[in-house]
């Protein structure tokens, strides 16, 4: 009956594990995602494309009219003695509360307000770059976490066997020490093994512990079960493709084209400064007594033209300065072009020896096998010692950790080319996240919406949506 009864529970017991849920494992898209998503780097630089953006809406501020009021209110009290008074001492008071509208307008100004819309158009260009470069740069370290996660587990799982294996042929050689097959100092050596094996071991235990708070750190959350890369990124096949891709799409390269276009402006901006302005200005006050009917009410407009004749050299030396900033700009580009050159073939030198590594382990691996299964086989026949096994295991054990770092040294390599070429971005990875749309906030406000307009309203929401009023 109670045996019945443990088979009936055993039943329920198995009938529970089918039936529950098996929890899926994290692919390495899963942990970009998580990267993505969480990012507080690339959270940073999304303000910072946003700031970018409201200079565009200061500049085109320039070309509208700026309008400004005032008020106050005035008591003017005091005594009197005067032939009028009949040289008596009068008291004279007055209140009186006057307001003013002004309102000023740039007519002419040889195009300085829209080089300066067209260079701060440049400057988020160039800020939408960067933020592609911080997201390949995110995206590349959930990489890297997640494969060092892999490699980690799997160096834990190695030193676990190996402890396993080394346990069983010291319990071998005790075995054969008893009935004296061997003597004290092959029990020993094995002991001695099996303790390094062991100080492995924990070693390994904590290395894994490092790159899951890693992982963390990058991810968002700890790792669950990770899946094995099934394949490797799709890239060009020669470095010099993959460096004609990188100069043209990197966004570093980008970035700094629009710096070089910016600068161009800039030299415009500094002449034009040289050179007349016209603005239009209008004005209307009212003043009004309060303990009289007196009143004055009046406004002007006019037309004003100036320019500089003399500063001191400064204007001149504006524009100086504004063509060795141009000059610099362009010296930075053919940096940045050569370094991103250079960081492309790098990159493939690095994914060639990871790739080269990993098929000399694989023959390591092949030929260590058979080795320790001979050694082990001869041991058993006394043609071997203690000794000849445990050194056998241990190159068995060397070949099958070179071998785990140099998989994932040919993975991290792989999408180190990729990001080199510019394309570790969520879009060429097709990625499943909601991505972050820089234009859908320029376009809310490029044109300068005041608070209370429509586009003002909209641009409310955007921001309470973002969760920043």
């Amino acid at each position: 009956m109670a045996k019945r009864m443990r088979l009936a529970g055993l039943a329920v017991a198995l009938g529970l594990m089918v039936a529950a849920p098996i929890a899926r494992a994290e692919s390495l898209a899963d942990a970009m995602i998580g990267a993505y998503n969480t990012s507080g780097l690339l959270e940073q630089n999304r303000a910072v494309l946003r700031a970018a953006d409201e200079d565009v809406a200061q500049a085109v501020s320039s070309l509208r009219p700026v309008i400004s009021w005032s008020a106050d209110a005035t008591r003017q009290f005091g005594t009197t003695r005067s032939a009028t008074t009949g040289n008596l001492i009068s008291p004279t008071v007055s209140n009186t509360v006057s307001a003013s509208l002004t309102a000023q307008m740039t007519l002419f100004d040889n195009g300085q307000s829209k080089l300066s819309i067209e260079t701060t158009k440049e400057a988020v260009l160039a800020t939408r770059q960067q933020l592609i470069s911080v997201e390949q740069q995110v995206l590349l370290s959930a990489v890297e976490a997640y494969l060092e996660v892999r490699r980690a587990i799997e160096n834990v799982a190695l030193r676990e066997n190996n402890v396993r294996l080394i346990t069983q042929e010291l319990r071998a050689a005790q075995e054969r020490f008893e009935v004296g097959e061997v003597t004290r100092t092959d029990t020993s050596l094995a002991e001695a093994r099996l303790a390094a094996a062991r100080s492995q071991f924990a070693a390994a235990q904590g290395a894994l512990t490092i790159a899951r708070e890693q992982y963390l750190a990058i991810v968002g959350r700890l790792p669950g079960a990770l899946e094995p890369l099934r394949s490797l990124p799709k890239l060009p096949g020669s470095v010099d493709s993959a460096k004609g891709i990188a100069v043209r799409n990197h966004p570093q390269v980008k970035s700094v084209q629009h710096q070089v276009a910016a600068s161009e402006l800039n030299i415009l901006r500094a002449e034009a400064a040289m050179k007349p302005t016209v603005q239009l200005s209008g004005r209307l006050t009212i003043t009004e007594g309060f303990d009289t009917e007196r009143f004055t009410r009046g406004g002007s407009l006019g037309v004003e033209a100036g320019g500089p004749i003399y500063q001191g050299g400064r204007l001149t030396s504006l524009v100086r300065q504004s063509m060795a900033n141009r000059d610099s700009a362009r010296g930075q580009l053919h940096q940045i072009i050569d370094q991103v050159s250079q960081n492309v073939g790098n990159a493939y030198a690095q994914l060639r020896i990871a790739q080269a590594s990993l098929e000399s382990t694989d023959r390591q691996v092949r030929a260590a096998t058979v080795a320790f299964r001979g050694v082990r086989e001869e041991a058993a026949l006394g043609a071997r010692t203690t000794l000849d096994v445990l050194n056998a295991e241990q190159e068995l054990l060397n070949a099958r950790s070179a071998r785990i770092s140099a998989q994932v040294d040919e993975s991290i390599a792989a999408y180190r080319v990729l990001s080199t070429i510019g394309q570790l971005t969520a879009t060429d990875l097709k990625l499943n996240v909601q991505q972050y749309d820089p234009v859908s906030y320029y376009n809310l406000v490029k044109d300068g919406p005041i608070q209370k307009s429509k586009q003002g309203q909209q641009l409310d929401r955007v921001l309470k949506s973002l969760g920043k009023n």
